[in-house]
């Protein structure tokens, strides 16, 4: 053993030492299709003005840490209830390690709690914040496990729970019913947290109810919405949450340009809402033709991707790459997920590459 490898054996921990980073494929000269990005582009017109915008912004000072006007907007355009507020951060995962961070009690036994398979971020925060991770496989069918869930909270009393709405890698809604009685059963106990990346694919929310729910956290980023690149997350909660999680959050963690670009986006929404809607009615066209290829099994989306179930996910996801065509095998990700893939929903023409690779894949 080197002398480095004694250091880094002697300081860092060993669940760090023992897992991977988190991989991201390079995807130049691939057709992108496996996170969940819009495809579509600001208009010529609004790309110029926000040239304008940006090089206004004063790089040389730090950002206004209250982050104010960006926050005003963001309640006002994207139906945060009146009296509540939010805390910004670099995309959903900052969100997440910081609520992971605040919770994991020093001393006392600290549970996250979750559906799996879900979003991984869920279980890696945990694990770096020194949280327990409990997960609570879904049904053969995908749909939540209300009583395998109720019966995990009795058990492990857990600080955090966190439901996808709608869940990834599925795509699907769980019964907002079922969801409202985990609420509930942790009323007292701990913190609910709705994720809703999906939001404008979805429709459906439960930002409106965080009045019903103390215990309840509402968590979205403008990511799916079009502005991945400016790594933007938002959450809502009773003001005495936020104010505690508020003091998790680094100083200045959304930084100048993302700032304005946010706002100027929040200023043309109805662009982005617009591209949200073609989306959508593509994901229906895309699900339909998917269903119609010999082999492949469509699951119910209500996001911007469909899960599909083929024979041989690790024979068609190569063959895929071959066709320059990038989307994710997961069905290694759980068992339930056995020879799945998860595809974007993009653009008309993106859409039919898909599908005319895959189907050469599939007859290969």
């Amino acid at each position: 053993m080197s002398s480095l490898d004694d250091l880094i054996s002697k300081t860092i921990r060993s669940d760090v030492r023992a897992i991977g980073s988190y991989h991201v494929p390079d995807a130049s000269g691939f057709i992108k299709l496996d996170a969940m990005e819009n495809p579509y582009e600001l208009p010529q017109h609004l790309h110029h003005e926000l040239s304008r915008r940006l090089a206004d912004v004063a790089l040389n000072r730090y950002p206004v840490a209250s982050y104010a006007t960006l926050k005003q907007r963001l309640c006002a355009k994207l139906g945060v209830p009146a009296g509540y507020d939010v805390i910004l951060g670099n995309g959903s995962d900052e969100l997440i390690s910081i609520m992971a961070t605040a919770c994991a009690n020093q001393e006392k036994r600290a549970v996250l709690l979750a559906p799996v398979p879900g979003f991984v971020m869920f279980q890696r925060s945990a694990q770096f914040a020194g949280m327990e991770f409990v997960g609570v496989p879904l049904r053969a069918d995908l749909t939540l496990d209300k009583d395998a869930m109720l019966a995990a909270i009795a058990e492990h009393r857990p600080a955090l729970t966190f439901l996808a709405y709608p869940n990834n890698p599925t795509g699907n809604l769980y019964d907002a019913d079922e969801m409202v009685e985990i609420i509930r059963a942790l009323d007292g106990v701990g913190l609910v947290v709705v994720d809703e990346a999906y939001e404008p694919f979805a429709r459906q929310s439960f930002m409106g109810r965080l009045p019903e729910f103390p215990n309840l956290i509402v968590m979205r980023t403008l990511s799916k919405l079009g502005l991945a690149g400016i790594r933007l997350g938002y959450m809502s909660a009773a003001p005495a949450l936020l104010t505690e999680f508020d003091k998790v959050r680094p100083p200045y963690n959304i930084n100048v340009l993302s700032q304005t670009a946010a706002e100027f986006a929040l200023d043309h929404i109805e662009v982005l809402d617009e591209q949200a809607a073609l989306l959508r009615e593509q994901r229906g066209l895309l699900a339909e033709a998917l269903a119609a290829l010999p082999g492949v099994a469509v699951f119910p989306s209500a996001a911007n991707f469909i899960l599909i179930r083929v024979p041989n996910s690790d024979d068609a996801y190569a063959k895929l790459l071959t066709h320059k065509v990038l989307i994710k095998n997961v069905g290694r990700m759980h068992t339930v997920l056995s020879n799945c893939l998860r595809v974007t929903v993009s653009t008309p023409d993106e859409n039919a590459a898909l599908l005319g690779a895959l189907k050469a894949s599939l007859a290969d």
